[in-house]
């Protein structure tokens, strides 16, 4: 998906964010599957048992990058801006409001 949407593979640093786990959903748009092989993928879901959290890591992208990878997202995904386990203050996908019960 890196080199797809940007052009080159992003480095990152590890991270978490607390609170959160992950669910399998199943994805259907057709562009998405083919860039990323599957359609199947990883929905960042909120949770009450205060041990869960989500690891993942912290990538730098330029304003053009963060567009395209909100081009890249299908609906069932929100950007949200979250604080991770280290404090940093980012931005994630999490299930969008559509999905909530």
């Amino acid at each position: 998906m890196q080199l797809s949407r940007f052009g080159r593979l992003l480095e990152g640093r590890r991270d978490a964010l607390p609170r959160y786990h992950t669910t399998e959903l199943r994805v259907t748009d057709p562009d998405v599957i083919a860039v990323s092989g599957t359609d199947r993928h990883l929905l960042v879901v909120p949770s009450d048992d205060p041990a869960d959290s989500v690891e993942g890591a912290v990538l730098e992208l330029s304003s053009e990058e963060l567009a395209a990878a909100d081009d890249y997202e299908v609906d069932d995904y929100a950007r949200v801006e979250v604080t991770l386990v280290s404090g940093t203050k980012a931005w994630a996908y999490l299930e969008s409001a559509r999905n909530a019960v």
